[in-house]
Order: structure tokens, then C-alpha cells, then sequence
């Protein structure tokens, strides 16, 4: 957020955890969503307890809608989405980040 702020990006912040997307919202960010489906599954403590593989997750839409839909928790946060194109903001710092966020607001 900090980067979008300081580009001076117009953005609508949305807690995740608090208003969780349904199947249908999921699905309809997957087919904005620049980086590879399998990012928006964090990889974190809580997968690794539920014995959960890295590998069912990659280039599997619907293993990825499935899981988050089960374990709301291990949506990668923040997801950025603008008007055509969405991407997994973590990592997203530097000079990167810029050129990110400029690409997809600027579609």
C-alpha cells in the first residue's frame, strides 16, 4: 500500500480476512491474476501443519479456489487487482514494484 500511496494510485483497500471472497470472486481474480495461480496460497506454518503439498497448487485453478476456500488464512496478502489485471503483492518493494503497479493500472 505504501508504494501505491506514494505513486499516487487511487485504490480501495479490502480486508481479506474480514470479508472473505466467495468461489465466484476467486475464480473471477485467478483470470486477472498476472503471477502464477499457485502464489496466492502462502506457503507459511499453517500449510506445512496441514501437511498440505506445494505441488497440487501450481498451474491448478481449482486446487487453489479449494484450499482457500477451506483455510481462508493462507490467501497471500495483499493481492493488488486493477481494472484488467491483478497481482500478488508479496514480495512487491523497490523499482519493481513501481513498474508492477504502473502496468496494471495503467491497462
Amino acid at each position: 500500500m505504501a508504494v501505491a500511496t506514494e505513486m499516487g494510485v487511487d485504490f480501495e483497500e479490502v480486508r481479506y480476512m474480514k470479508d472473505f471472497p466467495d468461489e465466484k470472486a476467486l475464480r473471477a481474480l485467478i483470470k486477472k491474476l498476472e503471477d502464477p495461480v499457485e502464489r496466492l496460497v502462502r506457503k507459511d506454518s499453517q500449510f506445512k501443519k496441514l501437511e498440505l503439498n506445494e505441488d497440487d497448487y501450481v498451474g491448478n485453478a481449482d486446487a487453489v479456489v479449494e484450499v482457500l476456500d477451506r483455510y481462508h488464512r493462507l490467501l497471500e496478502r495483499p493481492v493488488v487487482v486493477g481494472p484488467k489485471k491483478a497481482i500478488v503483492g508479496r514480495p512487491l518493494d523497490g523499482k519493481k514494484a513501481k513498474e508492477r503497479l504502473a502496468e496494471i493500472f495503467s491497462s
